[in-house]
């Protein structure tokens, strides 16, 4: 088990594998456990580093807002103490976010990027409908287990087996914020938007979304291609918002291939 501090705040992260250095980055109220379908496999090829967020899983939640510049620093602070210059990356819903806020700030330190389920934020962002807007508030007020369960049909495809769910509901259980934290989370995807600086992002970028995403619509990654020069975008057929979920095997073969494409580090 290993931590390191940014600005006073305690970060758990984990690494496992070998190869050349690939950082994950959860979304939304997720711990990092909740690459559990993908991590190991993808550990086969690469030394595979995650984190929890700040205010979720191990990692301590600071006071005042959350904001996703500081849990950019966060990510950066990870890679410093696994001893990493640069690395790839793959951010998933808010850890899209958080890795394309990385990339726009130390881009040294990115080789290639994996931007998953994500959007640019701000007025150019393809909103869900009001009644997924309108749970993402309120489940803060329901149990543990009702907000996750409210949330299944907007994040999960209707094909994805019962077992696969039933196995995330008990990670998620197991690591389930605090309401404040998820709501402060919340309020730092609402603040943030990368649409007027992505003209200077300028490494290989794959983009991949569910096709059938109704937390993120798909028009979101359709955006992101036409504003990252010579990004690759992807569409995985039945799958949704949490596609590492719906199509693990699927997830791990683009992710691999990918990276795999990419120069040697200089």
């Amino acid at each position: 088990m290993s931590f390191t501090f940014n600005q006073g705040t305690r970060l758990y992260w984990r690494e496992s594998g070998n190869g050349d250095p690939l950082l994950l980055i959860m979304g939304l109220g997720y711990s990092c456990d909740m690459w559990h379908h993908i991590e190991s496999r993808l550990a086969r090829r690469f030394r595979v580093i995650v984190l929890d967020n700040r205010g979720i899983g191990k990692s301590e939640a600071p006071p005042g807002p959350f904001l996703i510049p500081q849990m950019a620093e966060d990510a950066v602070a990870v890679l410093d103490a696994a001893g990493v210059e640069s690395a790839f990356l793959f951010g998933l819903s808010m850890g899209g976010f958080i890795a394309q806020e990385l990339t726009l700030r130390w881009p040294h330190r990115v080789r290639a990027l994996v931007l998953g389920a994500t959007a640019c934020g701000g007025p150019h962002v393809v909103h869900a409908k009001k009644e997924v807007l309108d749970l993402l508030e309120s489940r803060a007020g329901m149990t543990a287990e009702q907000s996750i369960r409210v949330m299944i049909p907007y994040i999960y495809d209707v094909s994805t087996p019962a077992a696969r769910l039933d196995a995330d509901m008990r990670v998620r259980l197991a690591n389930y914020p605090e309401p404040g934290v998820y709501l402060r989370q919340l309020d730092a995807i609402r603040q943030w938007q990368s649409g007027s600086r992505l003209h200077d992002m300028a490494l290989p970028t794959l983009i991949l979304q569910g096709e059938n995403d109704k937390l993120v619509p798909p028009a979101n990654a359709h955006l992101l291609a036409q504003h990252i020069k010579g990004s690759r975008r992807v569409l995985i057929p039945g799958a949704s918002h949490v596609f590492t979920t719906d199509q693990p095997d699927q997830t791990v073969q683009l992710i691999t291939e990918f990276l795999l494409e990419q120069p040697a580090a200089g």
